[in-house]
């Protein structure tokens, strides 16, 4: 099926054509020009948007947003919310945003309305929350359980992770000790130095995945499932309690948790109309509640749900999370910027770099338009990045001095540490907020002005001066709660949308990696039996060959 792609529209020929007059203009001219930041700055959902940093003016703004009324930005919009099938490789529904509606609110799909059900599994979680939040989850042998040990990897594992370490403010102080941890290496490593620490008696361990094949995942469920029985089975009917107890499973796929041996009480389900990379608003969440709390991971739901809210009943121009993804459209395909930096300035906020990773390249490094033909467009950049002041002493300097261009996200609390109770502790702790926040304004600044950021006015080496002109996005949080964190994800899903609806591609499938799991299977065969290594390319046959030597050698 062919059809005119976007880059043949005339708003993408208008912008084309606005980028040759705007491609050597300066940032620091652009700030010449009164009025920046109130122009290009708005408030929503707990979070405020600083794109005064963006190489562009207001009439770029408005043939963007032209651009994104062509792509059809605003139905596609209410096609999302609505649960239309907006998978259509899958031909299904990417709901999301259903899993952090209120119990009071109401979706139809397909004849059925999926709330109720959303609000079962979070009604279970609760339940298994409680348990353990009071020590009445035990062990086989009766030991409350004291560690919990989520499985999972990709989707089932970044994003509960990310959230879990974000808001571990909020875990609750008056509970029965409980630790959370994460393993979702396939070699073992993480899993294998728990094991040696950790007491089989008191150890739960969560099987995350949504087809509940996943080769990492369950390679690590086997051999937490081996350290168990070989600790705590002294017969028959030992294996059955100790499966029980110490096993819960979260997938999209009942019968193959019941083929493990998860038992039914034990199960928690999520859909197949739920990616994987936008799957912790649901019962894969379930270690973030266990850390922080139900009520804090409501909150996270309801702060989610706002951003949400948002982005169906604002206007293009005011709509946080369509601007966000203009400024990457305008960047990526016009001004040829293919690199962008996520740089928080919380150390709360560690691993969101790493979650984004997967969300915006999992879902948008695409190369194929929904109706089948070859982009000859960009579509999503490189994305990384690293908490800001470790990355200061690390890449900064390619920032400001490389020959890449970067597009950058600062990304920062406005207020911390409230909440400790020493007087002196929160004075000293508030300095170095503060301090944290100067850093984080004057990177973008430099990353901005260039030279003209500094001061003096005497002559300076070449290899001192700084070009700036790198363009820079700066996201704000009040504070930094369950509900501002919830809003910021939910801000980053929606850019990523509303770019693939401009790219024209589709950002809830992943056949690249479905290909790469295929080939691995494969290969763990040969590597295994020996056998049809023939049939395999030089390099591979020759990298196999080095393995079965060294395993000779023992």
């Amino acid at each position: 099926m062919s059809t005119t792609m976007i880059d043949q529209h005339p708003a993408w020929q208008a912008l084309r054509e606005h980028a040759d007059t705007m491609r050597d203009i300066h940032l620091a001219t652009l700030f010449r020009e009164p009025g920046r930041y109130p122009d290009f700055s708005r408030r929503a959902a707990g979070l405020m948007l600083d794109l005064s940093k963006q190489r562009w003016r207001h009439e770029t703004l408005d043939k963007l947003l032209d651009l994104a009324r062509a792509a059809g930005v605003p139905e596609a919009i209410a096609r999302l919310l609505a649960g239309e099938r907006v998978n259509i490789s899958e031909d299904r529904p990417a709901l999301h945003t259903a899993l952090r509606l209120p119990a009071e609110a109401r979706l139809v799909v397909d004849g059925e309305d999926v709330v109720p059900a959303v609000h079962a599994t979070l009604d279970r979680m609760a339940h298994i929350v409680e348990q353990c939040h009071a020590g009445q989850w035990r062990g086989a042998t009766g030991k409350a359980v004291t560690d919990v040990v989520n499985l999972g990897v990709g989707g089932s594992d970044l994003g509960p992770l990310m959230v879990s370490h974000a808001l571990a403010d909020y875990r609750p102080r008056d509970i029965h000790p409980l630790e959370v941890h994460f393993a979702s290496t396939m070699d073992g490593s993480q899993l294998a130095d728990y094991l040696t620490r950790f007491n089989p008696e008191t150890t739960l361990f969560v099987l995350s995945s949504k087809s509940f094949t996943t080769v990492d995942t369950l390679s690590n469920a086997r051999t937490a499932q081996d350290w168990l029985m070989s600790h705590l089975v002294n017969g028959d009917g030992d294996r059955d309690l100790v499966q029980r107890q110490h096993f819960i499973g979260v997938s999209a796929s009942p019968e193959k948790m019941s083929e493990w041996g998860i038992a039914e009480r034990n199960q928690l389900e999520f859909w197949e109309w739920v990616g994987g990379r936008y799957s912790l608003w649901g019962a894969i969440g379930l270690p973030i509640a266990l850390a922080v709390g139900m009520d804090n991971f409501r909150a996270l739901l309801a702060g989610a749900h706002a951003m949400d809210r948002h982005f169906a009943e604002a206007e293009l121009e005011s709509n946080l999370p369509v601007l966000l993804a203009l400024a990457g459209i305008w960047n990526n395909n016009f001004l040829d910027i293919r690199a962008h930096s996520i740089l928080p300035y919380d150390g709360r906020l560690e691993f969101f770099a790493s979650y984004l990773e997967q969300l915006e390249m999992e879902s948008n490094g695409k190369s194929v338009t929904n109706h089948g033909e070859l982009t000859r467009y960009s579509t999503c950049p490189v994305l990384w990045g690293q908490l800001g002041p470790n990355a200061q002493h690390a890449f900064y300097q390619l920032l400001h001095q490389g020959t890449q261009a970067v597009e950058c996200d600062f990304i920062a609390p406005m207020r911390r540490y409230d909440r400790v109770e020493d007087e002196a502790t929160r004075r000293h702790l508030k300095n170095q907020h503060r301090l944290t926040l100067a850093n984080c304004f004057a990177q973008s600044r430099v990353l901005m002005l260039g030279d003209e950021a500094i001061d003096d006015d005497g002559p300076r080496p070449s290899h001192k001066r700084y070009r700036g002109n790198q363009p820079s996005t700066t996201v704000l949080l009040e504070r930094l709660t369950p509900e501002t964190l919830g809003s910021l994800i939910a801000l980053y899903e929606h850019k990523v949308f509303v770019q693939a609806t401009i790219w024209d591609i589709n950002p809830f499938d992943q056949w690249g990696v479905e290909l790469g799991k295929k080939i691995a299977t494969q290969t763990e065969r040969v590597l295994a039996s020996r056998e049809g290594v023939e049939a395999l390319d030089e390099s591979s046959r020759g990298l196999i060959e080095a393995v079965w030597e060294a395993e000779s050698r023992n």
